[in-house]
């Protein structure tokens, strides 16, 4: 009877046990974090908001290649920031990685490191100074930008410094093989393909078992570039890239059609400027670098005398290598950016759309930078590496940010440029030196106009003269109604200089032309252009000109979407140096324009009837 009464105990004592049991199981489970999606898009978490509970370390990424000449591969160095559930609770999650030259510091910013740009055309300028590089921290110093916005919302967030920057070893060689290689590596480290250790020459492995090898990029500038250049590797693992104002090709920045012209604000800034300003990692390899990479093979490569596209040049343009690129690509770009131009996010979106990739482009109104709105980024990387069936796909392939409206309340539309938009071909009339005509009609007989080179004029104040012969100047009548234009102007001028060589720049812009404190950036420029007259038949190889002789030089305007308020006026200018952008020779280069075959062809939303009912 006893026996029986302490085996009904144990089993009712086992049983509420059991029960317990399960409870604080279920309450356990219910207390584990995990992401939550609202609206297709992940929501910040509680348990991943604890930045005490967040795990960062460092570590190194062997790479594939050696290009600092010590014999060994190279080793990123890369910093990891997750929440803690990826270790307490063996959470994986995916990657947000950010890699860039510029996390330990970059170099003065003097204008002697820069290249005097004062000199005749043809001519080798003096030599520059080439600054150092103090490196930013005593300890392993990297960003921390991307970690407030994507942890709390379930992501690890990634980032790393570039070859021969920062705690990275390597050399930075600006667009070369390695700066896609390196972010290669990451991402292969990340999937489990690659080494990673905990010091840069150490032998003791670690491993990322907390990743679900989905990873996106994201980033501004060179840092845009980066994602760019992990995709077009093909590697596996990089779901979708959101490059913001990328530089996709190192010609198209240091040059344009044949001419040696300086990004926006950099005037004097070449590749290998940039080198040396980036150029912060280990200090006993830079006199290395600085031999193979600088002073060698940009060296032989940049050419600064003819700026003729050639092989050095084609190694750094990433479309060439779009062939293996498999990421889904979110691009954002402000249509006035001087700096990065838009053409550079552009080519790039019409290469992923032409290979049947998941692709969108996010345009806004301003200058260098301007990331897409959060809820779109989040939304596209909810897509590609949570794997929410969101229905992003197909939203609209284009958001543009309307002229007077917030960056964070883009228009949608269904592709840039406007599938409305169609070509309309303007031709000029004669009026120098004060202003000629821009219209659809072709008028005979318009004859020859000639301007004279001087640099000591800005174009905006070439564009406000109301008589000067150093630009000429080419203008619709005032617009009745707005004009809308979308996608790349296009100039096929017949010119010929006095000389052998000769800058040639054209801008075209609303008039009349707007002072004052609180002018819109999007109210006097439109978009503007340069070439090389020497290369009017190839852009790898340009040939002297004759004096006299009238050349056809055809190239495109940067791309752009804007409306042209009623009111206003669309001008063609075309001039020569320009002061913000090109060299500047010594002033008295005569370029005469063939006013009878030359034209300017612009992207109008409706075309030629909306053109002809906005200026008749």
């Amino acid at each position: 009877m006893i026996k029986n009464k302490i085996a009904f105990l144990c089993t009712f004592l086992f049983g509420v046990l059991t029960i317990v049991s399960a409870q604080k199981s279920e309450v356990l489970l219910e207390n584990k974090s995990a992401p939550i999606f609202e609206n297709g898009e992940a929501q910040v978490v509680p348990g991943f908001s604890d930045e005490s509970a967040w795990i960062t370390h460092d570590l190194w990424v062997e790479t594939e290649f050696d290009t600092d000449g010590d014999g060994k591969k190279d080793r990123m160095h890369v910093s990891v920031t997750r929440p803690g559930q990826t270790e307490t609770e063996g959470l994986k999650l995916p990657v947000i990685y950010i890699s860039s030259p510029y996390f330990a510091g970059v170099a003065s910013n003097l204008n002697e490191i820069f290249w005097d740009v004062r000199h005749e055309l043809g001519e080798s300028p003096k030599e520059r100074l080439h600054p150092e590089v103090v490196r930013t921290g005593e300890r392993p110093y990297i960003s921390k930008s991307h970690i407030q916005t994507w942890v709390p919302r379930g992501y690890i967030v990634v980032h790393s410094s570039s070859p021969g920057t920062g705690l990275s070893q390597g050399s930075p060689t600006v667009g070369g093989d390695n700066e896609s290689l390196a972010p290669k590596a990451v991402i292969d480290w990340l999937c489990g393909r690659a080494k990673g250790y905990t010091e840069p020459y150490g032998k003791e492995k670690v491993k990322a078992y907390w990743s679900t090898g989905k990873v996106g990029m994201t980033g501004t500038s060179y840092n845009g570039t980066i994602p760019l250049a992990a995709a077009t590797t093909g590697v596996k693992g990089l779901e979708a890239i959101i490059p913001i104002a990328p530089n996709t090709s190192y010609y198209h920045y240091y040059r344009s059609n044949g001419l040696v012209r300086s990004p926006g604000g950099y005037l004097g800034e070449d590749i290998d400027v940039l080198y040396d300003f980036i150029h912060s990692g280990d200090e006993s390899k830079r006199a290395h670098n600085n031999k193979v990479v600088r002073d060698t093979e940009m060296k032989n490569g940049m050419d600064r005398i003819t700026g003729d596209y050639n092989d050095f040049w084609a190694g750094r343009d990433y479309l060439n290598d779009m062939e293996p690129m498999k990421a889904a690509l979110l691009m954002a770009h402000g249509f006035n950016d001087w700096n990065v131009m838009p053409e550079h996010s552009y080519r790039i979106y019409k290469a992923v759309k032409d290979k049947g990739l998941p692709a969108q482009i996010y345009y806004h109104q301003n200058g260098h930078g301007g990331e897409p709105p959060l809820a779109m980024m989040n939304k596209w990387f909810t897509r590609y590496l949570h794997g929410v069936e969101n229905g992003v796909e197909e939203d609209a392939k284009a958001w543009i940010v309307r002229e007077n409206d917030d960056k964070q309340s883009p228009t949608p539309y269904k592709d840039y440029p406007n599938p409305q938009a169609a070509d309309v071909t303007l031709y000029l009339g004669g009026g120098a030196p004060e202003k000629g005509g821009l219209s659809t009609e072709k008028k005979p007989n318009q004859g020859v106009e000639t301007l004279v080179d001087n640099f000591s004029f800005s174009g905006e104040t070439l564009a406000k003269a109301e008589n000067t012969n150093h630009r000429l100047l080419y203008i619709t009548p005032t617009l009745t109604k707005d004009i809308h234009l979308s996608g790349t102007p296009k100039i096929s001028i017949s010119v010929a200089s006095n000389k052998a060589a000769a800058n040639l720049s054209v801008w075209l812009v609303s008039m009349p032309w707007n002072d004052g404190k609180n002018v819109k950036i999007t109210e006097n420029i439109i978009t503007r252009g340069w070439a090389d007259p020497q290369n009017h038949s190839s852009i790898t190889e340009g040939e002297p000109l004759v004096p006299g002789q009238f050349y056809n030089v055809t190239f495109n305007l940067m791309p752009d979407d804007q409306v042209i308020p009623k009111g206003q006026q669309i001008a063609l200018m075309i001039f020569s140096s320009d002061r913000e952008f090109t060299l500047l020779p010594h002033p008295g280069t005569e370029l005469s324009v063939d006013l009878d075959v030359t034209t300017l062809t612009i992207p109008v939303v409706g075309g030629v009837e909306a053109f002809k009912s906005a200026t008749e």
